[in-house]
């Protein structure tokens, strides 16, 4: 972070300066803490941010004869004077009253840049022209000094230090939109999105963008991608547009197996999403001509790839149109969305969701996931997987609530979302089996053992810890409902990773393969290295078949659409799995179950001694410490008691020496 130095405002010469700042514009008073929209519509830097107070004085010729005017300030602000008054009025005011970042000085500006605001009777104000500051990264006006200082600091904690004019150095190409306001061409997975300067400010912009969330999106881009391979085309649906670069991405690498449909509520958004369609040579659905050709891009004989843009509620568009594929990632929970996903969609389709109100999920906020999710749940060492578990429990109830079962096939919490991804089983029976698999947990608040409860249990059915025996009050909770059924189908999830090689995903491929991983609860390593390798590839115990083999085994037939055996995910009537090859639920974190005075081995020899032990395990994605194992909290706590060695040791001079302690990971 910076300190009190890095955003340095000089209000010290105010009293001996012949001009004064308006310290209510400044510094508080009754000026309004909202960025107003950038200064100029051009995408050169604002003529009042200045490095040397030399800049500043060239802005007006001052070695001229005459009256002149301030570059800053209007003319009833200030009147129009001879050079050594007005050097003094920029030194004075303009100059010390700024604020700094990265070298830079915002210097207070009187220009009318902002838009007045209404009196009470919404006639426009005619007065004087608020002063204001033009931020240095994204050209937005802000009135008060404090406020401005505390943009600043959202920017860097972004790390968005880099100035949004082309004068800076390793900045992304800018140009002006239409609107007047100058974005940023940003790039990802082959697709060109524009973005306006408060992307990722969405209570300032409707066109959010998160770059944070390039993991989730090409998660649901390999799952939509194994659907393809089952059956095309595919009616897909991107319910919440904003800057449509995940419908983007699926018509320009999916082509004619899938047809897009994006929507959003937001007329800005809907705007944003047609200028991004010419921008990637894709043709919007319904118009009249193809895309225009742009300066410095290259010229298509012919779109690429055709979507559907429409302005219309994600409700809306699901209760009237059936999808293969829908994928809802609202702001904050999805609950309100989900009855009209399952009311149309087609049987053995898909629906992702992405849930990012973590503060709910991860029970920061109890009462707000019992009024969204109907779940009582605490702060556990397993929150991640309680969080995707109760999110799977909810779309399971809506999905029950249309007649229709779910399929489980992938669940990923990491730090700003949990995405969870089934499969649609039409028919009351699917819908009573998925019902079944929910039920309460017993979780003990002193050691953390947790058990679900069957169905039709007794009260009395108690944890396998004696916590209750041995410490007084009462030890145990219930938590939920939550879904206790497994959260991956490794058949799916080996398919995405094939699928994830295929588009050159590399930053998802080793999650994928934890994936895998966790799924089959085993520690198998990967048995060849590289990503070159154009035979079947061998990763944490699961083969995998690259599509430059060309070797299927006949496991798909010669149209594509079904695979046979264990790879086929959607098959309605299963064979019930054998009750000892069932998925873990849980995991337990090494950390938290470490002994006082003991040193533990490394995570991965710990893991091969409890394999010898005779129990499965895996390592899991919600947690780098965790370990996912079919073994109770006792048997866990025996066998990292039995491998751990004390921190010290009495030597034969009385002395104590330590012992060097091994890494945990």
């Amino acid at each position: 972070m910076f300190g009190r130095e890095s955003f340095c405002s000089g209000f010290e010469g105010d009293e001996d300066a012949g001009e004064e700042a308006p310290a209510g514009a400044v510094q508080g008073g009754a000026a309004a803490d909202s960025d107003a929209r950038p200064s100029t519509t051009t995408s050169d830097r604002h003529i009042s941010i200045q490095t040397k107070l030399e800049g500043l004085e060239m802005l007006v010729d001052l070695h001229g004869a005459g009256r002149k005017s301030c570059p800053l300030c209007p003319e009833e602000k200030f009147k129009a004077c001879y050079s050594h008054k007005l050097r003094r009025h920029l030194q004075n005011l303009h100059w010390k009253v700024y604020v700094e970042f990265k070298g830079s000085r915002m210097c207070i500006c009187h220009l009318p840049c902002r838009n007045p605001k209404p009196s009470l009777s919404g006639d426009q104000v005619s007065g004087r022209h608020m002063a204001h500051f033009h931020c240095v990264v994204c050209s937005v006006t802000i009135a008060r000094k404090t406020d401005m200082i505390g943009h600043l600091k959202r920017h860097f904690n972004k790390g968005e230090t880099e100035a949004s004019y082309p004068g800076s150095s390793d900045v992304p190409f800018e140009e002006p939109t239409p609107s007047g306001q100058a974005y940023e061409i940003m790039k990802e997975l082959g697709t060109n999105v524009q973005l306006l300067p408060n992307h990722s400010t969405p209570q300032k912009s409707d066109t959010y963008f998160n770059r944070k969330m390039k993991t989730n999106r090409q998660l649901v881009f390999c799952s939509l991608a194994v659907l393809a391979e089952e059956r095309n085309p595919l009616e897909c649906l991107d319910a919440f547009g904003a800057t449509g670069i995940m419908g983007l991405q699926w018509a320009k690498h999916l082509r004619n197996t899938v047809r897009v449909t994006i929507t959003d509520i937001s007329d800005t958004c809907v705007k944003m999403i047609k200028e991004n369609c010419e921008l990637n040579n894709i043709r919007v659905d319904g118009g009249s001509r193809g895309p225009r050709e742009k300066a410095g891009c290259e010229s298509e004989s012919a779109p690429v790839a055709t979507v559907e843009v429409a302005k219309m509620d994600a409700n809306v568009i699901m209760h009237l149109r059936p999808f293969d594929y829908i994928h809802l990632d609202p702001f904050g929970t999805a609950v309100n969305y989900l009855d009209a996903a399952f009311r149309n969609v087609r049987n053995l389709g898909i629906i992702s969701v992405t849930s990012t109100d973590t503060g709910s999920l991860y029970a920061k906020s109890p009462n707000v996931t019992l009024r969204h999710y109907g779940c009582h749940i605490v702060r556990t060492e397993y929150y991640k997987e309680l969080a995707a578990r109760m999110v799977v429990a909810t779309v399971a109830r809506a999905a029950a609530r249309c007649n229709k079962g779910i399929e489980v096939l992938l669940a990923v919490a990491l730090e700003h979302f949990v995405l969870v991804v089934v499969r649609v089983l039409r028919g009351p029976t699917q819908a009573d089996e998925s019902a079944k698999k929910l039920r309460k947990l017993v979780h003990c608040q002193w050691c953390e053992e947790r058990v679900f409860l069957k169905l039709g249990n007794m009260v009395d059915d108690t944890l396998p810890c004696n916590c209750h025996g041995s410490l007084p009050g009462k030890t145990a909770v219930q938590l939920g409902p939550l879904w206790s059924g497994p959260l991956f189908n490794t058949g799916f999830l080996r398919r995405m990773l094939s699928a994830a090689v295929q588009h050159s995903m590399d930053d998802i491929q080793p999650l994928v393969k934890t994936l895998i991983c966790e799924s089959e609860c085993t520690t198998l390593k990967s048995l060849v290295h590289g990503s070159s390798a154009l035979s079947n590839q061998v990763e944490c115990g699961v083969v995998i078949k690259t599509l430059q083999s060309g070797e299927d085994g006949g496991l798909a037939d010669q149209s594509g659409k079904r695979k046979s055996g264990e790879e086929s995910g959607n098959v309605v009537k299963k064979l019930k799995p054998d009750a000892s090859l069932e998925h873990p639920p849980f995991y337990y974190s090494i950390h938290r179950h470490s002994i006082r005075g003991m040193n533990m081995p490394k995570l991965n020899k710990f893991l091969q001694y409890l394999t010898e032990a005779g129990f499965r395990v895996s390592r899991t994605h919600f947690d780098p410490t965790g370990v996912r194992t079919d073994a109770t909290l006792q048997q866990f706590k025996s066998v990292l008691t039995k491998y751990s060695v004390p921190t010290c040791t009495n030597a034969g001079t009385g002395t104590q020496t330590s012992v060097s302690a091994e890494k945990t990971v």
